[in-house]
């Protein structure tokens, strides 16, 4: 594995150095540039122009982390993502609904850790409706002041606003006025339909999902970027997720706090597959890092990569999560430790110095 030391002695050459002298000018990478670089550059090459760009918000050994659970309070959706290994059908004799004390239970073994956020995702149910959300949502922000919540993913946000035939600013300004700070962007994947019609066509479109997405934000609730590889997905789909990405976050003025990318993991799901190579997911999240230029926080996944996920820190990366638990991915092949030590210890060897953060502001408490 090339270093930081190592990328630094080594001075880029012929368009990788132009490049890099624009990109510390403040320029932008293109779409075009961007597929050069994924086929054409070292590993080294991409972490040095990742660090370029990294260092317009952070310091070169600066990261930051936090302790938080995914907390699957409904396995039953009707979706059809073919690479989901966690849904059920409502009529399947394995499906489940956690109750409120159920979900508190979850909560508590978050805190018996040490963690401070608690992520909520189940999926598409066909029988719980705005109410159930709103009245959960808040009966465990009352009882877990201390936790910070991002209530449901904007794919989950949508098919509730459908089902009840709201417009999405309808159903964001009552989530919005009942004390919700966070929807996450959890069910983005990629963001091209081609994808999207081959492996999810129970979810939406790409404008419909951003859409939901604007609704979100423009209601004064934080939410996030977020994208899933290793499918079956060829480069230009990955492109156009990053490119459509970006131009929204510029449209949006860099409302959404971070970027998150992590790799699908494909045990016993119908779509199958083999796992993502641990260097082809670095190289993109150096892509990521050093295309989307207008999100100060790039987040490398310990829940899919564990304790190797912190290498991602050299391509790019300046946050990360410790999780305690998610089902969806744990029923796909994700192996969650709890020796949170040991992975920081790795962190640190690299040579980073890690800060446990608070959660990233919503826009609402950013903005004058």
């Amino acid at each position: 594995m090339i270093d930081r030391e190592a990328a630094a002695a080594a001075p880029l050459t012929g368009w990788l150095a132009e490049l890099e002298a624009r990109l510390r000018a403040g320029g932008r990478l293109q779409v075009d540039e961007a597929a050069r670089l994924w086929s054409e550059a070292p590993d080294a090459a991409l972490q040095a122009l990742a660090a370029v760009v990294r260092g317009r918000f952070h310091a070169p050994d600066a990261a930051t982390y936090l302790k938080m659970a995914i907390v699957n309070y409904t396995n039953v959706c009707v979706a059809r993502c073919d690479y989901c290994a966690f849904y059920r059908f409502p009529d399947a004799p394995d499906t489940y609904l956690l109750s409120f004390e159920e979900v508190c239970a979850r909560i508590d073994r978050l805190l018996a850790h040490g963690g401070t956020m608690v992520g909520f995702n189940g999926g598409f149910h066909p029988g719980l409706d705005i109410d159930h959300y709103i009245r959960l949502f808040t009966q465990v922000r009352a009882r877990y002041p201390e936790v910070s919540f991002y209530e449901m993913t904007v794919a989950e946000f949508m098919f509730v606003a459908k089902r009840q035939k709201l417009s999405y600013d309808e159903a964001a300004a009552r989530f919005a006025a009942t004390g919700t700070r966070w929807i996450t962007g959890g069910g983005a994947e990629i963001l091209d339909d081609r994808f999207r019609l081959r492996h999810s066509p129970g979810k939406y479109k790409v404008e419909d999902y951003l859409d939901a997405q604007r609704a979100i934000l423009d209601a004064g609730m934080g939410s996030t970027g977020t994208m899933v590889i290793g499918f079956d997905e060829p480069l230009d789909e990955r492109l156009a997720h990053i490119d459509r990405l970006r131009r929204f976050q510029d449209e949006q003025r860099g409302r959404l706090s971070s970027f998150l990318c992590w790799t699908f993991k494909p045990y016993h799901t119908e779509l199958g597959g083999s796992e993502l190579p641990l260097q082809e997911y670095l190289r993109w999240l150096a892509i990521c890092r050093i295309f989307l230029d207008n999100f100060e926080h790039i987040r490398t996944s310990v829940l899919t990569r564990n304790e190797a996920a912190l290498l991602g820190l050299r391509y790019g990366a300046d946050d990360f999560d410790l999780p305690t638990e998610d089902e969806v991915t744990q029923k796909a092949g994700a192996t969650i430790s709890h020796d949170f030590d040991g992975v920081l210890a790795a962190g640190r060897a690299l040579g980073f110095r890690l800060e446990y953060r608070a959660p990233f502001a919503p826009w609402s408490e950013v903005q004058p």
